[in-house]
């Protein structure tokens, strides 16, 4: 028999609270959606949140702790999503976030399963051996992401070339996201470039820091950067098919995660001296010229194909 439904006010305020502690920029950005879209994105991230906490052993993105049992972790993160996907009152404030996100966004399961699998490569150890490689894992922990949130927004399940464009955002956030974590990564044992570069570059991949490869570690960094840029680019195309304030929100994000890959990529070598970031004065800018772009989208970002160089996510 299944538990009493909490009311969906109640678990949007849960879900709120969640942004709130995870990612203050996440929730200072989510103000520039509509209302309803607002609120599908703080039920999505608290979703996304709880699976991320559940698979690394942490609360809210902090304080994470060894995790030895991966496996049994994946498994329940699973059972609880195929349980919120099958509309069951799962009783767990974050999963039933996702019950509600589903039915209201007519969500493709296939995503919330994709997102899940980007956990699972985590936990594997997994490193990518080719650029291929690369924007699979980027698809899996972002650019799943990305087309669920432009469901968030109101984009259609079967609108393939909108959600493409989604995807491409959340691949231009995951490789600026890996570009500028490259030192960080490394100091944890995890390496995200791909071996095929590292090899190319004759960089050692569990001795990447080391001050004899800082210049060639910084031409990798310079290679993410550029095509960080391009999937955004390629997103920013993708904004005419927005409402004005949903197009507001993504040319802002777009604006201000570009803004870390291109840092990465101007600074070379010296990109990981210390944490590349985006200022609060910085942000504010982004989002007033973003405001502006929204109102001139239909122009600035006028209808042509999507590149077919670009890696296309999985159908």
């Amino acid at each position: 028999m299944s538990a009493a439904a909490p009311s969906r006010d109640a678990i949007v305020a849960t879900a709120q609270e969640s942004i709130a502690r995870g990612s203050k920029s996440f929730a200072a950005a989510s103000r520039l959606f509509a209302p309803k879209t607002r609120e599908r994105a703080w039920l999505l991230y608290a979703w996304c949140r709880a699976c991320d906490d559940i698979a690394d052993g942490q609360d809210h993105g902090h304080d994470m702790t060894g995790v030895s049992d991966g496996p049994a972790r994946l498994a329940e993160i699973s059972a609880l999503t195929e349980a919120a996907l099958a509309g069951i009152v799962v009783g767990a404030p974050a999963f039933d976030a996702l019950r509600i996100f589903a039915a209201e966004t007519a969500l493709p399961p296939a995503l919330a399963r994709d997102l899940i699998a980007g956990f699972a490569l985590d936990a594997q150890g997994w490193r990518p051996q080719t650029e291929q490689d690369l924007y699979r894992y980027c698809y899996h922990v972002a650019g799943a992401v990305g087309c669920m949130m432009a469901l968030a927004m109101g984009v259609p399940a079967d609108d393939e070339a909108t959600l493409d464009r989604a995807c491409d955002l959340g691949l231009a956030f995951q490789l600026a996201n890996i570009a500028r974590d490259v030192a960080e990564d490394a100091r944890a044992g995890r390496c995200y470039v791909p071996q095929a570069w590292l090899e190319e570059l004759e960089i050692p991949a569990d001795d990447l820091l080391e001050p004899q490869h800082r210049e060639r570690l910084g031409q990798l960094g310079e290679r993410l950067g550029r095509l960080a840029a391009r999937y955004e680019a390629s997103a920013r195309l993708g904004t005419p098919a927005l409402a004005f304030r949903s197009a507001w929100a993504v040319l802002a994000a777009a604006g201000i995660y570009g803004a870390i890959g291109r840092k990465v990529a101007a600074l070379g070598a010296r990109a990981w001296d210390r944490r590349v970031s985006t200022s609060g004065l910085a942000k504010i800018g982004f989002i007033v010229r973003a405001w502006r772009e929204a109102r001139q989208r239909a122009r600035l970002y006028p209808p042509q194909p999507r590149d077919p160089a670009l890696w296309t996510r999985p159908r």
